[in-house]
C-alpha cells in the first residue's frame, strides 16, 4: 500500500470541518473578546478534538486560518531575522508632568498657523509587555515579528498564531471610494503581547512545582514565551495581544481612534481604556486616574501614551532619529510605601538555600495588601543596611511580587545617653549561623551569595521539597501526589525519601485510611507510581534532586555515562569533562553519590524497576555519533522502543528530534499508525521515510 496515496475527501467531511470551524471561531471570539462562555470547557475541547482528528485524516482540509493552528506544534530551532517594512520607533518617555505640558504646548505651537485646522489628543494605556508587528495579506495573518532593534525583528509567526486574541483571518470591511486596497491588500497591526496576572501566577506556581525558577515578572515571561522553539508550549502560556497601532488604508484611517475602531471591527480585542482629550487638563486628569487605578487592571501597565489623534498631522510633525514628535509616553513611578519591619522568617528551600523573608505591618500597595517580602540574602540585607525595628520602603512597579528597596532612616530613634547603639532600632541584623529548622551549621560556599543547610537528608523542608520535586511533571510525573498529599504521607511516616514511594504498595491499607484518601484514591496513587517506572533515565537522574543538576544537565550526564553505575563511579575530573558541567556541579554530583544513604536510595529505586540506563543504547564517544547533524520527526508506534525511548535514542546517537516535518527534516521515522498528515508533508517536501528496522541498522 502506498502510504502517500491521495485520500478522497467526502462532502460530509468538508461540511463538518466548515461547521466545526464556524462554531469554534464563534466560541473563541465570545470567550476572548466578550468574556462570555457559550459552552463548557468539555464541550469546546470535544469540538476542537473532532476538528483536529478530521484535519489529520484529511490534511487538505487543514487551512492556515483553522482554529487548530492555535494549538501549536511547529518547532523553530532558530528565529529568522526580518526587516520591518516601516521601522518600529520607540516613544520618547518621561516621568514628569511638566514635560508632558511641554510636549503639549510644543505640539500646539508647531501646528498653529499651518492651516491644518483643529486637532485633539488620544490617551491610552502603555502596556507592559513585548511589542510585535503583525502583517496581514488579503486579511490572512502571514507574519509576526518582534520589535528587535526597531529595524530588524525575529520571525515568531508560529508562536503568534497560538495567541487567541490575534485573529488568523481578519473581518475586512468592503472596499469603498475611501478605502482602496494596498499592494496585495497589506495591513500591519502593531501591539503588545502581555501576560495577564492570573495566568502568570498559575504559570509560576507550576514552574515552582516542577523545580524551576519562577519568572520575575509578566513581561519577562511573555518575552521568553514568544521565543520558545516549540509553539505548542507557547500555546499553553495564555498570552494576550493588545493592539495599539494600524498601518494600512482602512475606513477611519484619518484618526488614530478611528483606526482602533477599525481594528475592533476586524476582530481584534481593543481594550476600552482609550480617551480623546481636548486640553492639557484632560490629559493630566487621565494620567492621575490611571496612576491610582492601574492596579485594578488584569495585566501590567507602566504608563500612559499620548498621541495626536489626527493622522494627517503626523508627517507634518515628523520624527526625531529615535521617536515620533506626535506622541510621547508618561511613565508611572513605581508604587512605594513605607511600613515597619515586624520580624524575619528564614525559610529553607529544597536545595537547602536559606531565604530571609520580612514580615511587615500590613500596608496597601498597588491594589493589594502587602504583609511579606523577600530580603533575598545576607548581602542584600547588608547592602540596604536593614536593622531590627526599621521602617522599610516597599516598591511594586511592573512586578507582581513586592520588593524591599530601602530603609526610611529618618524613623530611626536618635541616640540618647540612655539609648545604646544596640537597642532595637539600631541593632544590625545577624544572619543565622545554624539552620532555623534542624539546627545544622549553615554553609556559604566561596563565591556564592546564599547560605545553605547541608543536612539535606535530615532537614524537613529539604526532604519535603525533594519529594515534591521527584513527583513533578518534568521529573517522574506522578500527578496524583501534590504537596498536601506528600506532607500527609510524610507526617504518617510513610515517606522519608524518594525510594519510599515505591514501597507504598505494601502499606496500601494504611494509605487508604489516611484522611481525605480512601481505597479509590490510594489505588490511583499506586497506579501512578507504578507507571513512573517507565520514565527514561535522564528524567530519573533529574528527579533525584542533586544540587545544581537541572533538566538539561541531567540529560547530558545520562548520555555521557550511559548508566547510573558509571555515573556513581566517576571522579570529579570525569564529571567536569562533560559538556556544560562545571567544577561546582561536578563536585556536587560526586559528593551526592559518596553518601551511603544516596547509594542505598539508588539501589532501592533500581529494585523497584526504575530506568537506570539509557534505553536501547550504548555509551557513545565523539567517534561514534552516526546521527550527527540529522533531524528526525517521530510518528507512530514502535516495537523495540517507547515513543520517549526512541527520541532519547536519537539524541543519544547525536541526532535532533523535531515535532513537525519541514524542508530541514532529514528523516520521518514512521512506526505503525504513523500520522497521515506527517506522511503527506514528508512526501510533498521530499523527506525520506525511515522504518524502525532501518533505524536500528543505522545506529
Amino acid at each position: 500500500m502506498d502510504l502517500f496515496s491521495s485520500i478522497e475527501i467526502p462532502d460530509s467531511a468538508r461540511r463538518r470541518v466548515d461547521e466545526l470551524t464556524r462554531l469554534i471561531d464563534r466560541y473563541n471570539h465570545a470567550y476572548y473578546m466578550e468574556d462570555t462562555s457559550l459552552v463548557s470547557d468539555f464541550e469546546f475541547d470535544a469540538l476542537l478534538r473532532e476538528l483536529i482528528d478530521l484535519e489529520r485524516q484529511y490534511p487538505d482540509l487543514a487551512l492556515p486560518t483553522s482554529p487548530t493552528r492555535r494549538v501549536g506544534g511547529e518547532v523553530n530551532k532558530s528565529f529568522r531575522q526580518v526587516a520591518h517594512r516601516v521601522p518600529m520607533l520607540s516613544l520618547g518617555n518621561t516621568y514628569s508632568i511638566e514635560e508632558i505640558e511641554d510636549f503639549e504646548s510644543r505640539t500646539r505651537r508647531a501646528l498653529e498657523g499651518t492651516g491644518t485646522g483643529g486637532f485633539t489628543y488620544v490617551c491610552e494605556l502603555k502596556f507592559d509587555g513585548v511589542a510585535i508587528a503583525l502583517t496581514y495579506r488579503h486579511g490572512q495573518l502571514v507574519q509576526a515579528l518582534t520589535r528587535g532593534n526597531g529595524t530588524v525583528g525575529d520571525d515568531i509567526t508560529a508562536n503568534a498564531r497560538t495567541i487567541p486574541t490575534i485573529p488568523l483571518q481578519l473581518q475586512l470591511p468592503p472596499l469603498t471610494a475611501n478605502r482602496q486596497p494596498l499592494t496585495d491588500d497589506l495591513l500591519e497591526v502593531r501591539g503588545e503581547v502581555v501576560y495577564p496576572f492570573k495566568a502568570f501566577e498559575e504559570f509560576n506556581r507550576q514552574r515552582e512545582a516542577d523545580g524551576e525558577e519562577p519568572f520575575a515578572n509578566p513581561r519577562n515571561a511573555a518575552s521568553g514565551s514568544l521565543k520558545l522553539q516549540d509553539s505548542a508550549q507557547c500555546a499553553k502560556r495564555k498570552l494576550q495581544f493588545c493592539p495599539y497601532f494600524l498601518i494600512g488604508d482602512v475606513a477611519g484611517a484619518d484618526t488614530h481612534s478611528g483606526r482602533m475602531d477599525s481594528l475592533k471591527e476586524m476582530g481584534f480585542r481593543v481594550l476600552p481604556y482609550m480617551l480623546e482629550c481636548q486640553t492639557i487638563d484632560d490629559i493630566k486628569e487621565y494620567i492621575a486616574y490611571w496612576d491610582i487605578h492601574r492596579w485594578d487592571l488584569p495585566f501590567a501597565t507602566d504608563g500612559i501614551v499620548i498621541k495626536v489623534n489626527q493622522t494627517r498631522l503626523w508627517d507634518q510633525l515628523g520624527n526625531t532619529a529615535k521617536s515620533p514628535r506626535w506622541a510621547i509616553a508618561y511613565k508611572f513611578k513605581a508604587a512605594r510605601v513605607a511600613t515597619p519591619l515586624l520580624s524575619i522568617d528564614y525559610q529553607v528551600g529544597r536545595t537547602g538555600i536559606v531565604t530571609p523573608v520580612a514580615n511587615l505591618a500590613p500596608v496597601q500597595l498597588g491594589g493589594t495588601t502587602v504583609r511579606r517580602a523577600t530580603l533575598v540574602n545576607a548581602d542584600n540585607i547588608a547592602a540596604l543596611d536593614i536593622r531590627e525595628g526599621d521602617t522599610l520602603f516597599v516598591e511594586k512597579g511592573g512586578e507582581i511580587i513586592p520588593k524591599i528597596v530601602g530603609v526610611d532612616t529618618s524613623r530611626r530613634q536618635p541616640l540618647t545617653a540612655n539609648h545604646s547603639p544596640l537597642t532595637a532600632n539600631h541593632s544590625p541584623l545577624n544572619f543565622p549561623t545554624t539552620c532555623p529548622v534542624c539546627g545544622t551549621p549553615l554553609v556559604r560556599p566561596e563565591g556564592e551569595a546564599g547560605h545553605y543547610c547541608p543536612n539535606q537528608d535530615g532537614c524537613m523542608p529539604q526532604i519535603l521539597g525533594r519529594l515534591e520535586h521527584f513527583v513533578s511533571r518534568k521529573a517522574m510525573d506522578i500527578d496524583t501526589l501534590g504537596p498536601e498529599r506528600i506532607r500527609l504521607l510524610y507526617d504518617a511516616g510513610l515517606l522519608g525519601n524518594v525510594a519510599d514511594f515505591y514501597t507504598l504498595a505494601s502499606h496500601q491499607s494504611r494509605l487508604a485510611a489516611l484522611e481525605g484518601l480512601g481505597e479509590k484514591s490510594a489505588a490511583q496513587i499506586l497506579d501512578s507510581i507504578q507507571a513512573s517506572t517507565c520514565v527514561p533515565f535522564p528524567r530519573v537522574l533529574f528527579a533525584l534532586g542533586i544540587r545544581y543538576v537541572g533538566e538539561v544537565g541531567a540529560k547530558k550526564l545520562a548520555r555521557h555515562f550511559h548508566d547510573i553505575d558509571a555515573l556513581m563511579a566517576a571522579t570529579v575530573e570525569d564529571l567536569a569533562a562533560v559538556d556544560d558541567v562545571g567544577p561546582v556541579t561536578a563536585q556536587a554530583v560526586h559528593d551526592y553519590f559518596q553518601l551511603p544513604l544516596h547509594r542505598e536510595i539508588v539501589e532501592r529505586l533500581r529494585t523497584a524497576g526504575l530506568q537506570m540506563e539509557i534505553e536501547n543504547g550504548s555509551p557513545l564517544t565523539a567517534n561514534h555519533q552516526p546521527l550527527t547533524d540529522k533531524t528526525f520527526v517521530v510518528s507512530g508506534v514502535f516495537s523495540h522502543f517507547t515513543r520517549d525511548g526512541i527520541k532519547e535514542s536519537i539524541e543519544q546517537h547525536g541526532g535532533r528530534v523535531a515535532s513537525s516535518v519541514t524542508s530541514k527534516t532529514s528523516y520521518l521515522l514512521a512506526g505503525e499508525k504513523a500520522g497521515p498528515e506527517k506522511l503527506r508533508k514528508a512526501q510533498s517536501l521530499g523527506v525520506p521515510l525511515m522504518t524502525e528496522e532501518e533505524y536500528l541498522k543505522l545506529i
